[in-house]
């Protein structure tokens, strides 16, 4: 058997963007001949997905799963939003959803390395195929796996491209969708006021304090105006004092008050939310190639 050096399999890396593994099992296979090695992942598509792996991906599909105990949600990327409809994708987002759900790990880099629900091979091994059939980047972005102990968890979809679940303390599936809806349409960021982050809350009281301070008002003043601005900010980005969407002149909190529930915990995902998009300029992409920029 021929010795695979560590820096062959490196130089291959970097001529192919392969993963290490691929890479040594391809110079093995090629008996350590670097072209041949490279043949080799160029026909199982592992190069072409390499090469494709630093293209941003932020259109996708938002996916869930459920046992009828547990929920899992996940967000697929790719590049574009024709792909994002393609049932080669869409059928790789529901296997990938159900091994979440499966393997119960929120660790993508981990989870990325178990066997994909029904299959052999692993997620990443049918992550590179899917790469290499469809001709787009794809990413798995991240993981969500509803507590076990909470009494209901609600899902909302709007599309395929918002995703909301939510954990209550009690039994009552309709309410856990209204709100799961709710949060696809409001976006709150913490539950209660108090959830808040100290210093978020700091930064805006900062604020509106050199505000009221232009007003020319007494300082006693000023203090009331700032709180009232305060409050209102809270209840604002928190869920409970946000106008339900379905009855605005009741907040979600009231909403919550009069079915004696609690929500525990919710998550919302929305497609490539925080990830910078490239924009190109096409005639400034044309002149540039045209002189061999």
């Amino acid at each position: 058997m021929t010795d695979i050096s560590a820096a062959a399999v490196k130089e291959l890396r970097e001529r192919t963007g392969a993963g290490m593994m691929d890479c040594k099992k391809a110079l093995t296979e090629a008996q350590g001949n670097m072209d041949d090695a490279l043949d080799i992942l160029r026909k199982k598509g592992i190069a072409k997905a390499g090469k494709k792996a630093d293209r941003v991906a932020a259109e996708g599909v938002i996916g869930v799963a459920s046992n009828g105990k547990q929920v899992a949600m996940v967000e697929i990327n790719c590049e574009t939003d024709f792909v994002a409809r393609d049932g080669n994708f869409m059928a790789f987002v529901q296997a990938v959803s159900d091994s979440a759900l499966q393997h119960q790990t929120t660790d993508v880099e981990k989870f990325l390395t178990m066997p994909l629900s029904g299959q052999s091979k692993s997620i990443e091994e049918a992550r590179l195929e899917l790469v290499a059939k469809i001709g787009e980047n794809v990413q798995v972005r991240r993981i969500v796996i509803s507590n076990p102990n909470a009494a209901t968890v609600g899902t909302y979809l709007h599309g395929t491209r918002i995703g909301v679940m939510v954990e209550l303390d009690v039994d009552n599936n309709d309410l856990a969708r209204d709100i799961a809806m709710h949060i696809a349409a409001s976006r709150p960021l913490v539950i209660a006021p108090e959830n808040v982050p100290a210093d978020v809350v700091e930064k805006e009281k900062e604020i509106y304090m050199a505000q009221a301070a232009t007003s020319g008002k007494p300082q006693e003043i000023v203090e009331k105006m700032v709180v009232g601005r305060l409050k209102k900010f809270l209840d604002e980005v928190s869920l409970v004092g946000q106008p339900f969407v379905k009855d605005p002149d009741a907040t979600v909190g009231s909403l919550l008050n009069k079915q004696r529930a609690k929500v525990l915990a919710f998550h919302r995902f929305e497609v490539g939310e925080g990830i910078e998009k490239v924009v190109e300029d096409f005639k400034e992409a044309v002149m540039s190639q045209v002189q061999g920029g």
